[in-house]
């Protein structure tokens, strides 16, 4: 199964550089558990092919609405965003 995810580079608020990657999933059940298995699975993915991944999120609709679950100052980083343009696909 193909996944969407986008992998950026920002500036951090303490000068350095943060990779970063935002996985476009369905939720298992939409729990934190289950988010977070999903979450640490893909992210783990992403690095074995290669890609440098500092923080990672989940990016998915709920209720109609985009949701986001992963780590806390990315979510806050994407909840200002959006979701940014998908620059990858991954096998899983």
């Amino acid at each position: 199964m193909k996944i969407n995810m986008a992998h950026l580079r920002e500036k951090s608020t303490s000068g350095g550089w943060i990779n970063f990657a935002i996985f476009e999933a369905k939720p298992r059940t939409g729990s934190n558990s289950d988010n977070g298995n999903l979450l640490f699975d893909l992210t783990n993915n992403a690095r074995s092919s290669g890609l440098k991944v500092d923080q990672s999120a989940l990016a998915y609709r709920k209720n109609g609405r985009i949701e986001f679950y992963g780590s806390k100052n990315l979510v806050a980083y994407l909840s200002r965003l959006g979701v940014p343009r998908w620059t990858h696909q991954i096998n899983v």
